[in-house]
């Protein structure tokens, strides 16, 4: 009897554990997309996301940024190859829903101030960790443009 009882409860366990299972794999995905390099990496990336969220509007997007991928979100800068400027960008991503952060160690190791970055970009102690801890903690998704 307890070993039919001890299977039962095996069963029921792992019943109960597929469907929150099911449940999280149902819900909307989550992306971080790392940027550590604006020059090579910029406007196809700001591109990536808004291609990503046309297709899957409900996606949760997070856009890190560390070393010369910061430079993405500094007040003035452009893509030096087609001229354009990435503000406009991520502001439209931003009303969107797209969070864009920057790494303070990489401000720290390039003296650069929070104020010569446009307003809707946050902070974030370390990019590197950050993109780790939204993988492995969080359930994102990683993609590098």
């Amino acid at each position: 009897m307890k070993k039919i009882l001890t299977l039962i409860f095996s069963i029921a366990l792992t019943l109960s554990l597929g469907s929150i299972a099911a449940t999280q794999a149902a819900g909307p995905t989550k992306v971080v997309y790392h940027i550590d390099d604006a020059e090579t990496q910029g406007l196809k990336g700001l591109r990536n996301v808004r291609n990503h969220l046309d297709t899957a509007p409900e996606t949760t997007i997070i856009v890190v940024t560390h070393a010369n991928g910061v430079d993405l979100l500094m007040e003035g800068a452009k893509d030096k190859k087609n001229n354009i400027e990435y503000a406009p960008l991520v502001s439209a991503l931003k009303s969107r829903g797209v969070k864009f952060e920057v790494c303070e160690i990489t401000l720290k190791n390039r003296n650069l101030k929070k104020d010569q970055f446009i307003l809707d970009a946050d902070f974030t102690p370390s990019g590197v960790v950050r993109v780790a801890d939204l993988q492995y903690k969080d359930g994102f998704a990683y993609i590098k443009p």
